[in-house]
């Protein structure tokens, strides 16, 4: 396991509108996934605009530990030469995924569904992350769990079965990573898998399992859900992705600009798939200025290029079933609700309380500790909004939460006085050049 580093301290502090046009990273999730169905294809899959951050270098290095060959050619842009569904090679040592809870748990899939023993360790954010529901749906597919800590976390081992089972399920809770762990079992599984999930999640596994030459076919189910089936042993084949710009990364320079006064920013080829996009419908009702320059399409995915300028944000309540397309946004979106007038009410977040941290508790303190009032009622997080005037001024424990870090590093760009993180050292995970852009932009985060 990786030896635990020394806290960062940072900074962010106001120093007047931001300006400038810029691209993050590439999306995370596909990122993940691009690695991941290299590895189950026969061929070399070419990747470009690959984020490299810690977490998804954890799964490049899974990759190469079960045969996969791997090449990193030049920044974003990789090769990676697979093994095909079925030709996993035991790995010599354990897999330890660090901070990526969504490498592990699609990695748990495939490698529960092959006859070879894996062990699966992390950092320590990801041991105190749930797997049980990732092992439930693997045991019924006949995954023996050799080994496990207290609640079926980290670190665990896993033995798969001669053949996999293949089984029909329906997700407990929202999570596109436990229906993309199932699918990803499912392929080694003969016959049918099916997904059934009550509100429809990212599907970036359902995509590139298309891409990549599996028979996938999805349907409604119910008001919201989706069914989604898979024949599986399929023989994938090599194919090229091209990453787009991770909406989550985006949305840090987006809440930025909008709350900073004078701001007028330029965010390119920024996923729009709207299975990603509740933050942006959110921000538009709340009345963010947000415009679309240009569309254009990448490796299956819609991008396009926002321009984002400062106005004046109204308080709103945000339905429960918007969570799926949003969850990982809403720190950033509680940061913008406090400089809002009126009140935000986001409902069911329920999930917040199993991502790096208890993400609503962090938040809920963040905010306090920036004079802000808000309120946890049950699942529901409420922010009273100011119109505009936050004091700032607090400290704010991350609890090793990338996503905790950057919200309030944002919120500091605005705030009257300085906004303080006790550690910012994890934001590498998953947006390496975080500081460099925001500051780029003219912000002040040291």
């Amino acid at each position: 396991m990786a030896h635990a580093q020394p806290p960062i301290p940072v900074t962010a502090r106001s120093r007047g509108p931001l300006a400038g046009r810029v691209r993050v990273p590439g999306d995370k999730s596909i990122s993940h996934r691009s690695l991941i169905f290299g590895l189950l294809a026969i061929g070399e899959t070419r990747i470009s605009g690959l984020l490299e951050g810690e977490d998804v270098m954890r799964t490049a290095d899974a990759a190469r530990a079960l045969g996969a060959i791997v090449h990193h050619d030049r920044p974003g842009s990789w090769r990676i030469r697979g093994v095909g569904v079925g030709g996993l090679r035991e790995p010599g040592g354990v897999l330890d995924f660090g901070n990526a809870g969504t490498g592990s748990r699609l990695m748990m899939g495939v490698c529960g569904a092959h006859p070879i023993t894996t062990v699966f360790d992390g950092d320590a954010s990801l041991r105190k992350r749930p797997m049980r529901r990732i092992l439930d749906p693997l045991e019924l597919m006949g995954t023996t769990i050799v080994a496990q800590e207290e609640g079926g976390r980290v670190p665990l081992t896993l033995r798969g079965p001669k053949e996999a089972v293949p089984i029909t399920y329906r997700t407990p809770v929202t999570s596109a990573q436990i229906k993309s762990a199932v699918l990803l079992a499912g392929l080694a599984a003969p016959g049918e898998t099916t997904v059934i999930e009550t509100e429809a999640t990212r599907d970036h596994t359902e995509k590139m399992l298309t891409h990549f030459g599996a028979d996938v076919s999805v349907s409604p189910d119910g008001a919201h859900g989706r069914r989604i089936m898979l024949k599986g042993q399929p023989e994938l084949q090599a194919a090229p992705i091209v990453v787009p710009a991770d909406p989550s990364s985006a949305a840090f320079p987006l809440v930025a600009a909008l709350i900073v006064p004078g701001s007028d920013i330029l965010i390119e080829s920024v996923m729009t798939n709207p299975l990603r996009s509740g933050l942006l419908t959110t921000l538009r009702e709340m009345g963010a200025d947000i415009s679309v320059e240009s569309e254009a399409n990448e490796g299956g995915e819609a991008v396009a290029t926002l321009r984002v300028r400062a106005g004046a944000l109204k308080g709103v309540t945000v339905p429960p079933e918007r969570a799926p397309s949003m969850i990982d946004e809403y720190p950033v979106l509680a940061v913008a609700a406090s400089f809002a007038a009126g009140t935000t009410r986001m409902r069911g977040l329920q999930e917040l309380r199993v991502k790096e941290s208890d993400r609503l508790a962090a938040v809920e303190a963040g905010l306090k500790a920036a004079g802000v009032i808000c309120a946890i009622e049950g699942d529901d997080l409420i922010v009273e909004g100011r119109g505009g005037e936050v004091a700032g001024g607090g400290l704010v424990a991350t609890h090793l939460d990338h996503r905790i870090a950057m919200s309030f590093l944002v919120m500091g760009l605005a705030t009257r006085q300085p906004m303080t993180v006790d550690d910012g050292a994890m934001i590498a995970t998953s947006f390496p050049s975080f500081v460099a852009l925001m500051n780029g932009l003219g912000g002040d985060i040291a």
